[in-house]
């Protein structure tokens, strides 16, 4: 059985991608993606991927201009903007929409690296171009950095934003609670959940919902009030039940699992282009191989030699922009980015804001959102 259908929206299509080899050597049996395209295909285009859990148009319609909130930036009267869906969103091949064998929790894992490709796929040979620009918000700016390195000759411009190229140890311990919230809920079942007993793991989604609910705000956004100022809501039970809660209960767990194996393992050195000899096997929680990261995220030397290879392998004209008060993703790491890069190759702008991560999407912050939208404006009509 599969999980909690997502909303149809008749704008997604799907381009199918056959049998599908992962960079694990595994295969994702009649794998697809989804997407949504904004504009005209002659324009330049922008391809813009979905973030933890997004979906194409809740999650990411945001920072395009549209008749409700007109964006400088995004223009689908300028661009060709292409929305692609990671692999477990629900949208694209997922363990919700997957039966058989390798479906729900047998579903392979995948990494960005293998999401890319599958997007390359896509942009290259349903649409024909040549060029792109990439932009996206925390596991979408993974994706952006992944393919600036990936395919360097291809991305004219990367724009990453509250987000990483590689997952930090910190980051990587965050989500291991996160996982294990789901996981330690007696209904979760080992992943067969909806075979066993028709539904999700309410409890462990509660918990996870509880987990991050800690991190995806700062601790300045609670202690100035933000809750009551933006939300609305009276205390932070309040902020609990009717925001994070409501927010993780709506997911497949399976689907999360997946995801968060995607972000635990994002690191852009991992890949033939930049490891080389060091790509080495790992024993990992699929079972599978996933390049040079270690367990618990830690690298050694040669790891950290082929990240900076992949850094400063990137062509594109690149602006990342970290917020001052992100627990995931804090300007600190993307300072050692756009070091490893070089001078004058990435242009680094912090985002002041006390919103944490969610000052980067999906949008609830107005006036960062028009911020990071003129950024992006800016730094693509300079260069």
């Amino acid at each position: 059985m599969t999980g909690p259908p997502i909303q149809k929206d008749p704008n997604v299509e799907t381009y199918s991608l056959g049998d599908f080899e992962l960079q694990s050597g595994e295969v994702l049996p009649d794998a697809y993606v989804a997407y949504r395209t904004y504009g005209n295909v002659k324009n330049p285009c922008i391809v813009y991927p979905t973030w933890f859990s997004g979906t194409i148009t809740a999650g990411n319609e945001w920072l395009i201009s549209t008749q409700d909130h007109p964006r400088k930036a995004l223009d689908p009267s300028r661009y060709f903007i292409i929305c692609p869906a990671l692999f477990g969103n629900g949208e694209s091949t997922s363990p919700s929409n997957t039966t058989g064998p390798k479906g729900g929790r047998n579903l392979p894992k995948t990494t960005f690296y293998d999401n890319v490709r599958a997007q390359h796929e896509l942009v290259t040979k349903k649409f024909g171009i040549e060029k792109v620009i990439v932009t996206g918000w925390s596991m979408g700016a993974g994706q952006a950095f992944q393919w600036a390195c990936q395919y360097p000759d291809m991305v004219t411009h990367c724009i990453p934003f509250c987000g990483s190229a590689r997952t930090s140890i910190h980051n990587w311990v965050f989500l291991e609670a996160v996982k294990g919230a789901i996981r330690l809920d007696p209904d979760f079942q080992d992943g067969d959940y909806m075979d066993k007993l028709g539904s999700q793991p309410v409890r462990g989604l509660r918990a996870m919902g509880r987990v991050y609910a800690g991190w995806g705000f700062s601790q300045t956004f609670y202690r100035m009030d933000g809750f009551r100022k933006y939300y609305g809501f009276k205390n932070v039970e309040e902020v609990m039940v009717e925001f994070w809660e409501k927010w993780s209960t709506s997911k497949d767990a399976n689907n999360l699992l997946h995801h968060l194996f995607t972000w635990q393992h994002g690191d852009i050195g991992a890949q033939p282009l930049y490891a080389g000899e060091s790509l080495r096997d790992k024993a990992v929680d699929s079972g599978g191989r996933f390049g040079v990261r270690g367990a618990g995220g830690v690298v050694g030397e040669q790891d950290e030699r082929a990240f900076e290879r992949a850094l400063k392998g990137i062509k594109a004209k690149t602006l990342i922009m970290p917020c001052r008060t992100d627990l995931y993703f804090p300007p600190e790491d993307s300072e050692i980015e756009a070091n490893y890069m070089g001078e004058g190759k990435a242009t680094l702008k912090v985002i002041e804001s006390f919103w944490g991560h969610w000052s980067g999407g999906p949008g609830d912050s107005k006036e960062d959102a028009e911020w990071i939208d003129q950024q992006i404006h800016e730094f693509l009509q300079e260069s």
